[in-house]
């Protein structure tokens, strides 16, 4: 009720109905009867009332919360907007270097004869920007409050152990045979994988962080 609300800001403000009543240019007993339902202030009352408690007149009113979750749902809504936009153009950018590191795997061993354990540092380095620039995408602009399901955290764990798997055959085929200028095709192939690998969560209804 607005008499317990206007009680109750008057007692966090230190005030007596006196005070108030002098503030508001109005009597003491006008006071008392807003404060016990008995009478409600004019309506030239309420943004006084307002500054003298420092509230706005919606929180003043009670309807506060729904319009604040109204804003917050709203602002939320923009600044999740761009954060997609900024996760979008980071992990593009990832991709790209991605790309390029295989484009110059490509030429520098075969066409240009560049020393294969120059070219391979070379794409190595470009595939570590790429890996880093994905990385900063994901953790800086992911959604937040975001709670992982069970079938997300599964998922997440079988992704990660066919990484591992896909290190390991990676650097021992690529060792063993020295062919670093093909061996990069193992990335492709596990990357396929593990889009398969979402598709069937979701498929199953699992959710699937993007």
């Amino acid at each position: 009720m607005l008499g317990e609300k206007l009680l109750e800001l008057r007692k966090k403000t230190n005030l007596s109905q006196e005070d108030v009543a002098f503030k508001l240019n109005v009597t003491r007993q006008t006071v008392s009867k807003w404060e016990t339902n008995q009478s409600v202030p004019d309506f030239d009352k309420i943004v006084p009332l307002c500054e003298l408690y420092g509230v706005s007149p919606n929180e003043l009113l009670g309807v506060e919360t729904k319009e604040n979750d109204t804003w917050s749902k709203r602002t939320d809504s923009v600044e999740d907007h761009a954060n997609k936009i900024k996760k979008a153009k980071m992990m593009g950018l990832g991709i790209f270097f991605y790309f390029l590191a295989i484009v110059l795997i490509m030429i520098l061993i075969p066409v240009l004869n560049m020393n294969p354990i120059i070219a391979v540092a070379i794409f190595m380095l470009m595939c570590g920007v790429g890996t880093y620039m994905v990385i900063v995408a994901q953790m800086s602009y992911s959604k937040k409050h975001e709670v992982s399901s069970k079938a997300e955290k599964l998922r997440k764990e079988i992704s990660e152990i066919m990484a591992l798997v896909t290190v390991i055959i990676y650097l021992g085929i690529s060792f063993l045979t020295g062919a670093w200028h093909i061996t990069w095709f193992i990335w492709i192939l596990y990357a396929i994988v593990d889009e398969v690998v979402k598709l069937i969560f979701i498929l199953r209804g699992g959710e699937v962080e993007e």
